[in-house]
């Protein structure tokens, strides 16, 4: 089974690019939460960590967490994402929340760390290891880079639910219809969908989830590659209907814990793992010097830094520059498909120079950080040109605002490359949005955009529809 396939992770490139920093106020508020209950945890655990120095964070997304780590507990280490725009972007964590020290920046694979074996004494992630399909390779590799008695936390992992019918998939509160809150506040929705609730915002990117781990799964896979874990089973208490659930399973469990309450409602897990093997006094860690942790994605060879602050594989040559204060330290073959840059068959809106590929009907750029878009008018006019000779898709993101929706009429997307109707897709919920349709072969593909109904926002004139963020073509996998 293979643990992600490349269009995932290019899925995952684009969404933690938006997810990160688009929308400034809301992440900074989330971040700010989650860090109060992740710091919780470590704090309560300081008994076992020890000196977490260096320390690495998988999927760390903007990095806050990792932030938190060097200015609250005074460690040091690197913060690690495929996206090397989210990780970017959290450059204005620092500044917000006025933070001096931050961690090393690397835009990596989960599944082929950058980093030398026994390296690290504290590995951490959240919220990630449900992207992957086989969860033995993530932590067979996480296990590698740990030292001997090294400490593996991972946190916020769903727990599958047996206590629902599984009905159909649904978004974040704010992309809910009226009915679906007033079920979700009385603690009801979730006996009626599948999956995670807001699941299908992150599949709606093309980004594949592990909902199957029940808590014997997930015990099964720690004790396969790790000892001695402390478990923390966080249990959905939404109105009534959950609480009453959660009450009646304690009642049920032989030793009035969460364990029954968990598989019935689901919720979240955090565990505290030790990698098996004799803790060592390990050198004292120099991360001026951080090259020396590190080892090239290509040749598993040790990293050296310039004085251009590039890391350099003297063995195959692999480079990789600081780019904004991160290192994309990703295998070069992978790193070609997920960061094309400036090409003819792209248009990030994020980027500069990508109005030379759009033809009319597209408004001024708006947005900030990942989140930067065009509202399409009547309609909107493209041209991309393939840089492979290979069948290709093509892939368009976009945004529809809740105004879209006031007439009570769902929003039609209609798509025409080169005068030919492609896709004609509705949308009922307001919030991101993917589509994706093959593509006959052809030399460049003029592309047509319109939406309907529009709406204006007094008093501004203009009439608005959906706006969108990414045009891009790839492969058909």
């Amino acid at each position: 089974m293979e643990a992600q396939s490349l269009s995932v992770k290019r899925a995952q490139v684009e969404f933690h690019n938006f997810a990160s920093m688009g929308e400034p106020e809301r992440a900074l508020r989330v971040y700010g939460e989650e860090n109060a209950r992740r710091g919780a945890i470590i704090a309560e655990h300081l008994d076992i960590l020890g000196t977490m120095t260096p320390f690495l964070e998988i999927g760390a997304n903007a990095g806050h967490t990792s932030y938190m780590l060097a200015n609250n507990f005074g460690a040091e280490g690197f913060a690690l994402d495929i996206s090397a725009d989210a990780l970017r972007h959290g450059i204005a964590l620092m500044e917000q929340w006025n933070m001096p020290k931050a961690p090393v920046r690397i835009a990596a694979d989960a599944l082929n760390l950058p980093f030398r074996d026994n390296s690290l004494r504290f590995v951490m992630t959240y919220q990630t290891l449900s992207q992957f399909l086989d969860l033995d390779a993530v932590f067979t590799e996480i296990k590698r880079v740990l030292a001997p008695g090294g400490i593996f936390l991972f946190a916020e992992e769903p727990i599958k639910r047996i206590a629902t019918l599984g009905l159909y998939r649904v978004g974040y509160y704010d992309t809910m219809k009226p009915w679906e809150r007033w079920l979700y506040d009385r603690g009801l929705l979730g006996f009626l969908v599948r999956d995670v609730i807001g699941a299908r915002q992150e599949e709606s990117f093309g980004i594949r989830q592990n909902h199957t781990m029940g808590l014997k799964e997930w015990q099964h896979l720690i004790y396969r590659h790790f000892e001695d874990p402390r478990y923390h089973i966080f249990i959905p208490r939404r109105g009534w209907g959950e609480r009453a659930v959660a009450g009646m399973g304690r009642k049920l469990d032989k030793y009035a814990s969460d364990w029954v309450p968990a598989r019935l409602l689901g919720g979240t897990l955090a565990a505290l793992c030790r990698k098996p093997g004799q803790a060592a006094e390990l050198p004292k860690v120099d991360m001026s010097r951080f090259e020396q942790f590190l080892r090239c994605p290509d040749c598993q060879s040790p990293l050296i830094r310039d004085a251009h602050e590039t890391l350099r594989c003297a063995a195959c040559g692999y480079e990789a520059a600081n780019e904004g204060g991160v290192y994309t330290v990703i295998r070069s073959a992978e790193r070609k498909e997920l960061y094309p840059g400036d090409q003819p068959d792209v248009i990030d809106f994020s980027m500069p120079g990508h109005e030379k590929r759009l033809l009319a009907g597209w408004d001024q750029l708006e947005g900030v950080f990942g989140n930067k878009y065009r509202w399409i008018q009547d309609k909107a006019v493209a041209k991309l040109e393939p840089t492979r000779a290979t069948p290709q898709r093509l892939r368009i993101r976009g945004f529809a605002h809740e105004s879209c929706f006031t007439k009570g009429e769902p929003v039609r997307v209609n798509v025409t490359v080169n005068n030919t109707p492609l896709e004609t897709t509705t949308l009922n919920r307001p919030g991101l949005f993917v589509l994706e349709a093959g593509l006959p072969q052809a030399p460049s593909y003029t592309i047509e955009l319109s939406a309907q109904p529009r709406f204006q926002t007094p008093p501004d004139e203009r009439w608005l529809s959906v706006h969108i963020s990414m045009l891009r073509l790839v492969d058909r996998d």
